[in-house]
């Protein structure tokens, strides 16, 4: 049978998503993990296939992956998750044995932002609709693939206030390599004055004559939301690995480093 799995992850745990040899990657984590449970005997005859393969320091709320197996499907998720680190899976599906998770209907990112990156929110809002219509990212993306479609819609994009953040959510059809952190770099650029509406506009149409070029926003705060697809995940609670440990580690670090800015 083939299944698609939906799982999370802390991106700061890993050396990035695909897998590599010698390094210590997302997928190749799960890939040890299936084999050692014996969900699969090799990448290959279990057709292992990812939708999106994030960047070093990214993490995700709802990546997904297939596989064919003949473990059983209750099984899966509590065979795998016990023996996870800074992974966790929690939805399944059955899915037809020709399904390619790479076909998704929509995937959903969200980069973090602290409200002191850009104290006037009206103006990250209004940037933002620069890029709403279909146009050409080409150069809002990093891609050495000559052959690359870089012409895309994005579904939407959506500002949320919750806290000391302001949370950036692009929704589209599919994504190009760092369009995101190249996206949310510009809108910052745009809303503090360093760079022009003109020449970003110049630069979706391809007339540009020198290109503005501030860098990527740091992976760190990027998460992939989720990834959407014609059918629906049966979602598993109490499966396992929590992620309460890290969060409360990640507490108490910022408090350490609150109280060594309070005191220099």
């Amino acid at each position: 049978m083939r299944y698609a799995l939906k799982f999370a992850y802390d991106g700061s745990q890993f050396e990035g998503y695909a897998r590599q040899p010698d390094f210590y990657t997302t997928e190749g984590h799960i890939i040890w993990a299936m084999k050692k449970q014996k969900i699969i005997e090799s990448v290959e005859e279990s057709k292992f296939a990812s939708s999106s393969r994030t960047d070093k320091g990214v993490s995700a709320a709802g990546n997904v992956l297939a596989i064919t197996t003949d473990f059983r499907k209750d099984a899966i998720l509590k065979a795998l998750n016990p023996i996870m680190e800074g992974i966790v899976f929690y939805a399944i599906a059955e899915v037809p044995e020709g399904y390619n998770p790479r076909h998704a209907r929509q995937r959903t990112y969200r980069y973090i932002l602290q409200k002191n990156q850009c104290p006037e929110i009206d103006k990250l809002k209004a940037t933002s609709e620069l890029f709403l219509e279909e146009q050409d990212f080409k150069y809002f993306s990093k891609t050495d693939d000559r052959h690359e479609i870089t012409r895309l819609k994005l579904d939407s994009i959506e500002l949320i206030e919750e806290g000391q953040y302001i949370i950036v959510e692009i929704k589209a059809h599919r994504f190009l390599w760092q369009l995101v952190r190249r996206l949310v770099s510009f809108m910052l650029a745009v809303a503090n004055g360093e760079v022009s509406e003109e020449k970003v506009k110049e630069m979706l149409n391809g007339t540009v004559q020198i290109l503005a070029s501030p860098k990527p926003m740091p992976p760190e705060n990027l998460i992939l939301m989720d990834v959407k697809f014609k059918f629906d995940f049966e979602e598993l609670a109490g499966e396992g690995f929590s992620f309460n440990k890290l969060q409360n580690k990640a507490i108490l670090r910022a408090g350490v480093m609150g109280q060594i800015v309070e005191r220099v």
